[in-house]
This record gives C-alpha cells, structure tokens and sequence, in this order.
C-alpha cells in the first residue's frame, strides 16, 4: 500500500505560500488504478512527484510499501552528458539490475538505433521520453504512475506503450493524474477530484468524472 498521512505541501511565493495540499489523505492498495482528475494547476504533478519521492511534503509523511515508478515518460531525471546506454546502466545498478539483460529489449522498444549511443543532450524529447518508458518497463514497478496521458511517438507506438503497460501489466497500481476524463474511466477503478487543495472521493468514476466537469 502507498499511503499519504496528513500530507501538506507548501511552495514559498512572493512575501506568502502557495498551499498545494493541506492535510491530505490517499491509501492505493495493491493493485488498484486510481484516476485524479484536476485542472491545470490544481496539484496533479505535485502529488505525483510526492508519491515518487521526488519531492518531499511540508508536512505529514509518504508511507511507501510497495515498489513505486518515475512517471512514465519523464526523462528528467537523465544525466544529459551520459548516452542512453550509459544512463540505462546507471539506473540498472541503482535498482539492482542486470543491464546486459535488459539492453536488447530497451534498444528494441525505444527505436532510438544509433542515437542509443548518443548523449541524451542531442535527444529531441520524444525520444528522450520513448527512453524513459522503455527503462521504465524493464525495471518493474508494483505502482507505475502516469502525469497526463501516455503519448509517446505515433499512433504505432502508442499502442506498444498500451499493450506494456495495461496488458502485460494489468496486476499493477496505476495512479493517473490528467484532466481527460475519458483516459481515466477506460483505465481506472477508482476516481478522485483534485480541488481546492484536497482530493474530492465519490462512490463512482462516472460520479467523479460529472463532479469534475460541472465544477
């Protein structure tokens, strides 16, 4: 389970705060696709980077008891002077992996060719994100998180993604942050509304999705 407690975060701003969230709380058990919808701005990434460990919350705490991802498609974590083969060796030792095991399949998936061997500074960011989704599928997470709906490369592509990661991987928590109301009811069980610096719970995804759209 991944739960948050309490969890308030706080940015400075000017003379003042900006309160993201305030005193939240969110459990995500083992195998269950949380959807939060939210307009630009409300916290979605936040809670994101929060649930990742990215970034650290003002107050309360993140209780983390499964294995949980990077969001999908974010290469912004990559060491932009290191190629992608190099950047792939390094998150493999990070995570205990075998890169030898884990290169043909990444090679193939990302597509990049030659590029693999190029440093990520001469990527464009499409394939700087079809690298990230690739690693992410061979490091194997218990929770993947997804900022806004996957959208990597051309319709093809897109549908390699799907079948990775709600195929293949259809035992795993998913949460989906995004303001597409139709991503999340096609891939989630479960809907929260991000408002007004708290989640929003309803008894129904079509709930949800009617509270989000007439507010």
């Amino acid at each position: 389970m991944i739960r948050f407690e309490q969890v308030s975060k706080r940015y400075p701003l000017g003379h003042g705060q900006r309160v993201v969230l305030q005193d939240v709380n969110l459990e995500i058990a083992r195998g269950e696709k949380v959807g939060i919808l939210g307009r630009n701005g409300s916290g979605k990434s936040t809670t994101i980077r929060l649930l990742s460990g990215a970034e650290l919350p003002s107050a309360g705490r993140v209780v983390r008891d499964m294995t949980v991802s990077w969001p999908l498609a974010f290469g912004g974590a990559f060491q932009s002077s290191l190629t992608g083969r190099d950047n792939l060796r390094l998150i493999c030792r990070i995570y205990g992996k075998d890169h030898e095991d884990c290169i043909d399949f990444v090679s193939d998936f990302s597509e990049l060719g030659a590029y693999l061997d190029e440093p990520i500074r001469n990527y464009s960011s499409g394939m700087s994100a079809r690298l990230a989704f690739a690693i992410s599928m061979v490091i194997e997470f218990d929770c993947f998180l997804i900022d806004e709906v996957v959208a990597v490369g051309d319709s093809r592509f897109h549908q390699k993604c799907h079948e990775e990661l709600f195929v293949k991987r259809i035992d795993r928590s998913f949460v989906i942050v995004s303001h597409d109301t139709e991503y999340i009811r096609h891939h989630c069980d479960i809907a929260l509304v991000l408002r007004d610096s708290t989640f929003h719970r309803f008894s129904s995804i079509d709930e949800a999705i009617e509270n989000y759209v007439s507010n």
